[in-house]
C-alpha cells in the first residue's frame, strides 16, 4: 500500500504552529495556571449582550452559518462609515492573513515583515511558497522606512505592518502610518494589522479611506470585544481586492454562534468603553508591579505590558519559566534584543495579584541559574 505523496513544498515544511497553547502547557505540567496572562484574551469577557446572543444561536446550530455574514458584514460597514463592499469578515484575522498571502503570494514572490513581528504571517507566506524578508525593529518600534526600503528593494508584492506592535506594545501615530501608506511601492500591497486598534489611542489610526487599492487593514473582535474563541476578524479594503477573497474563502468558515455573537458585541459600545477602561487600569498595575521589583514596563496601546527584564533573552527566558512554574502563563518575544523582555495581558486584579506575588520569586530563581 503506497504512502500519501506531499507536495515539495509540504515536504520542505515542519509540523509546527507558531504557538504553543496555554492548554498544551498545563497538560505537560500536569496543573491549571492561576493566570492566563499569555495570548492576549481579554479575560474580561464579552459583553452580556453578546453572550446572549450567543446562547440563543447555539439553538440553531444545526444550519450552517450565512455564507456572506451579511447581517455582521452590514453593521461593520455601518459601524465604520464604509460600504459592505468594502468588508470581509473572516475566521479571525489568522485566518485573513493566509488567505491575503494565498491570493497576492506565489512560489519565490517577495514578502516584507519584521523580524519578531506576528509569526503566523510568516507562517501562511512559507505555506505558500513566498519568500520572506525581514528588517530589524528600530528601538521597539517597527520601522516603516526600513520596511519600505526593503520592499523596494526586493520587489515585494506584500508588507506587513502592526500598529499597534505586538509583542512590543508599541504605536506610531496615524501621521507616521499615513505617511508610509503614500510611499507603498508599486506593484507592493500592504498589510496593516490593527488587531489592537479598538485599544489604541485615537492618533494612532489614520481615517479610512477604502479608495486605496494597495492597503488592506484587518480588525478583530478577539481582543476589546472578548471573544478570541469565536474566531471572527475582518479586513477593510478597497472593493476589488476585498471582493476577491471569495474567490479562495472558506465560505462556511463562520459559524452562526460567531456571527451573532459578534453582530452583539458590536452593538454594544458602552461596554467595550468599559473595557478600555479596565485594560487601561491594569496597564497601569502591570507597570506598577514592574517597577517595584526593579524592572521597567514599556509603554502600550494594548492589552498587555511587554517588560523589560534587564538582561539577555536568556534571563528572560528563565524568569518566563519560572513565572509558567509558579503557575503564571505570559510569553515574550521571540527575537533579540526584544527578547530581554517579557509579556503580561492585562487581567482582573485577581490575575494581577498572582502575578505580582510570583515575580519576584521567579526573578529571583532565575538569577540563580
Amino acid at each position: 500500500m503506497s504512502k500519501p505523496t506531499l507536495t515539495p513544498l509540504a515536504q520542505s515544511l515542519p509540523a509546527s504552529v507558531p504557538f504553543v497553547g496555554p492548554e498544551a502547557q498545563e497538560r505537560a505540567r500536569g496543573a491549571v495556571f492561576t493566570a492566563r496572562l499569555g495570548a492576549n484574551e481579554s479575560v474580561f469577557g464579552p459583553s452580556p449582550k453578546a453572550i446572549a446572543a450567543i446562547r440563543k444561536a447555539a439553538s440553531e446550530v444545526w444550519q450552517y452559518g450565512d455564507p456572506e455574514s451579511h447581517d455582521l458584514r452590514h453593521a461593520i460597514a455601518a459601524h465604520h462609515g464604509v460600504a459592505p463592499e468594502n468588508v470581509m469578515i473572516g475566521e479571525g484575522i489568522d485566518a485573513l492573513l493566509g488567505y491575503l498571502v494565498r491570493l497576492l503570494i506565489g512560489p519565490g514572490d517577495a514578502v516584507v515583515t519584521s523580524d519578531g513581528a506576528y509569526p503566523t504571517f510568516n507562517y501562511h507566506v512559507a505555506g505558500f511558497g513566498g519568500t520572506l524578508h525581514k528588517v530589524a525593529y528600530k528601538g521597539d518600534h517597527q520601522d516603516p522606512d526600513a520596511l519600505l526600503s526593503c520592499a523596494a528593494d526586493t520587489q515585494a508584492k506584500l508588507i506587513y505592518f502592526c500598529n499597534p506592535d505586538n509583542p512590543m506594545g508599541s504605536w506610531h501615530s496615524a501621521d507616521t502610518v499615513a505617511q508610509m501608506i503614500a510611499r507603498v511601492p508599486s506593484g507592493a500591497v500592504l498589510l496593516l494589522d490593527e488587531a489592537y486598534s479598538d485599544l489604541a489611542p485615537d492618533d494612532s489610526l489614520p481615517p479610512l479611506d477604502m479608495t486605496t487599492p494597495n492597503l488592506v487593514r484587518m480588525r478583530t473582535f478577539s481582543k476589546g470585544y472578548g471573544m478570541a474563541g469565536a474566531r471572527v476578524g475582518y479586513a477593510l479594503g478597497h472593493a476589488d481586492l476585498i471582493m476577491a477573497f471569495n474567490k479562495i474563502r472558506n465560505h462556511f468558515g463562520m459559524n452562526r454562534i460567531a456571527q451573532a455573537g459578534a453582530l452583539a458585541a458590536l452593538q454594544d459600545q458602552d461596554y467595550l468603553n468599559d473595557i478600555r477602561q479596565k485594560v487601561i487600569h491594569a496597564r497601569a498595575r502591570l507597570t506598577e508591579i514592574a517597577a517595584a521589583n526593579g524592572l521597567t514596563a514599556l509603554p502600550s496601546a494594548t492589552n498587555f505590558v511587554t517588560i523589560d527584564c534587564g538582561r539577555d533573552g536568556d534571563f528572560a527566558r528563565a524568569v518566563l519559566a519560572e513565572l509558567i512554574a509558579r503557575g503564571i502563563f505570559i510569553r515574550m518575544p521571540f527575537v533579540a534584543p526584544q527578547d530581554r523582555c517579557i509579556r503580561v495581558s492585562c487581567g482582573r486584579d485577581s490575575d494581577l495579584d498572582a502575578f505580582a506575588k510570583a515575580l519576584p520569586e521567579a526573578l529571583k530563581a532565575a538569577a540563580q541559574t
